[in-house]
């Protein structure tokens, strides 16, 4: 490819010439300003609005969009031009046309397919010349593992997730939270009649172009298995050896399949809370989706299972807000578990009124950590209201 088609590949995903697309804003902690020694990463799973989230930083840090160079990665013109060459023409022909004066901005989405990207991106930083890198990718594991280790202190990293309902509501201020539930946050599906297809189609791409191919297994069915299982169970802990005996693969098989969906953001585990690392590891994770939407069209049982979709709505924000999120289970379960500032906040969650079990369960978790804060319940009714006082309580500083 000539550095003139690159240069045009990219205009077509830029805003030289045209407005940038009003889209809904979307609540993510970025950092105060850009900066040429230090790469901005925004990862999360296939089509939940990164290059839309590209589009909005412009605005976001007021940039000249003629000064900002997107280029998208899966563009197919772009298919045999998957190497650091390729970044290499972009940015001398970017920088050939704006001068060697002033900064210039390359939003690099779904970089994670470009063959020596790390090291090349890691050279220009501990070079720094003006140009201001912001990247994309769909792999946990190729952004955060491989960032940290190559670009060691050179690097911010932020997750995007689907929408979730405050986002929704943005665009739709009438939606209720049954609706949300059973549609998701996953955009584009939700301006469309027969969403539903386009969300298995999303199910079908993650699988096969961010798992299969990324660990060469010959075969996505077992990998379409596994993540079956694992969602059809959410909320309930997930015995290695019984999903391997039920998809007919090997442990070490099943193990390696939930990682790559999990580094893929199709699934998230939640680990058993305990302060000690062995007692951790030693018990069954739970896993939940990524999306509700996504996960209703990929379950094979019918009905509304909106409990089970709260729960799952529940892990999905407060891993927006805490990051690591567990569960803990001693004769009676606890749903959720939320350390911060060194506060033990627990939470249950049930679309209705808290029942007995939920309460005798705390009252165990409270004999082994009299320590924690009061609990909270998350329920169909006070939803929004629980996950701020939830936020509220574990922002304080004990104390």
């Amino acid at each position: 490819m000539s550095e003139l088609d690159v240069l045009e590949v990219a205009g077509t995903w830029s805003f030289w010439d045209r407005p940038v697309p009003a889209s809904v804003p979307r609540d993510v902690d970025l950092p105060s300003a850009l900066r040429d020694s230090l790469c901005l990463a925004i990862q999360g799973v296939r089509r939940c609005g990164k290059s839309t989230l590209l589009q909005q930083l412009i605005a976001r840090y007021r940039l000249d969009p003629e000064r900002c160079a997107l280029l998208n990665f899966e563009d197919p013109r772009l298919a045999r031009a998957q190497s650091f060459d390729t970044l290499d023409r972009l940015v001398a022909r970017f920088r050939e046309r704006h001068g060697s004066a002033g900064l210039l901005y390359f939003f690099l989405d779904e970089i994670q397919g470009v063959e020596g990207w790390q090291r090349w991106l890691r050279a220009q930083l501990d070079r720094p010349s003006g140009n201001v890198f912001v990247i994309t990718g769909s792999n946990a594991r190729l952004l955060s593992g491989e960032l940290s280790s190559v670009l060691t202190g050179r690097h911010l990293t932020v997750e995007l997730f689907p929408f979730d309902l405050d986002e929704r509501r943005r665009s739709d201020p009438e939606v209720t939270l049954d609706q949300f539930l059973a549609e998701g946050g996953f955009p584009e599906p939700l301006a469309m009649a027969d969403g539903d297809r386009l969300r298995r189609q999303y199910f079908h791409d993650i699988v096969e172009r961010d798992v299969r191919e990324r660990i060469g297994a010959r075969s996505s069915a077992a990998i379409r298995q596994v993540v079956q299982m694992a969602y059809e169970s959410a909320g309930s802990e997930m015995s290695l050896r019984r999903l391997a005996g039920a998809t007919g693969i090997a442990v070490d098989t099943a193990k390696g399949y939930l990682e790559a969906c999990e580094a893929a953001y199709l699934l998230f585990a939640c680990p058993y809370f305990a302060f000690s690392e062995r007692k951790r590891a030693s018990r069954n994770r739970k896993y939940y989706p990524i999306d509700t939407g996504l996960r209703r069209v990929v379950v094979t049982r019918g009905g509304a299972d909106l409990g089970k979709s709260l729960e799952c709505a529940t892990y999905l924000a407060l891993r927006r807000r805490f990051g690591e999120v567990s569960y803990w289970r001693e004769q009676g379960e606890v749903d959720f578990v939320v350390t911060t500032n060194g506060r033990i906040v627990p939470v249950q969650v049930t679309w209705a009124e808290p029942l007995d079990r939920h309460h005798r369960a705390l009252e165990k978790f409270y004999e082994r950590h009299p320590q924690a804060e009061e609990a909270i319940f998350v329920t169909g009714a006070r939803f929004e209201e629980a996950l701020s006082l939830i936020e509220l309580r574990a922002s304080l500083v004990p104390g």
